[in-house]
């Protein structure tokens, strides 16, 4: 289990939805964050409202350059995290996949295949070295099941799966990788499949509340588990 008084987190998409929400749970709870998010703005305003120990930047996970410059920078300043969590993520507007251009198909894929593995890339060398550590990677219900209108986000979350499997069989003793599905949670990305509909799910300020306590909680026996919150 994470050492709950002095843990460092790392968290992808910060700025918006469920990273947002997890983020300010953490940091009310005491814990350090290093956090990314594509909005400058987003980023701006928590650097406004948490100083130091907590960190963050305004860094693309789909590009790698970005990626290893960040947490380059990170570790040349503080220990390897204690717990790494791939949130940040996109979803297609909803459409059969032939009406789903390109362009948009590869920035779904991108950013939640390519920017998971990108993430990973970055930081975990640095926690193998220090001989412990929780990573995770968001997945969805949609990474275990499908539905019609959002074949590239499902494409992308089966992807996750299979890849924090495949991670979870090549990390040394003291790591795990865990493949987490957040449940449904009126951010809004539900809402650009779900409509006003997506309200009758919880806010991520609620979600954050008990999935603080379960992300906190995996432990290197929980390696390789695809995981509900």
């Amino acid at each position: 289990m994470v050492d709950r008084q002095a843990t460092v987190v790392v968290v992808t998409g910060v700025t918006r939805g469920i990273g947002r929400a997890l983020t300010d749970r953490l940091v009310e709870l005491g814990h350090t964050v290093i956090g990314c998010g594509r909005s400058e703005g987003g980023v701006e305003e928590f650097m406004s409202a948490y100083g130091e120990p907590h960190r963050f930047a305004a860094v693309d996970v789909a590009r790698w350059p970005d990626v290893e410059a960040w947490a380059a920078n990170v570790l040349s300043e503080m220990r390897p995290p204690d717990l790494l969590v791939n949130n940040a993520g996109v979803i297609n507007q909803n459409a059969p996949l032939w009406e789903v251009s390109a362009e948009e198909f590869s920035k779904v894929l991108d950013t939640n295949v390519d920017g998971t593995a990108n993430v990973i890339r970055a930081f975990l060398p640095a926690m193998i070295d220090s001989g412990r550590g929780i990573l995770v990677n968001m997945s969805s219900g949609w990474g275990r099941s499908t539905a019609p209108e959002v074949a590239p986000y499902c494409a992308s979350k089966w992807a996750v799966e299979g890849l924090t499997q495949a991670l979870s069989q090549e990390l040394p003793a003291g790591l795990a990788a865990v493949a987490v599905s957040p449940g449904v949670v009126d951010t809004a990305m539900l809402r650009s499949c779900w409509g006003e509909s997506a309200a009758a799910s919880p806010s991520p300020e609620t979600w954050a509340i008990g999935a603080t306590d379960f992300l906190l909680s995996l432990t290197t026996r929980h390696n390789g588990k695809s995981l509900s919150v």
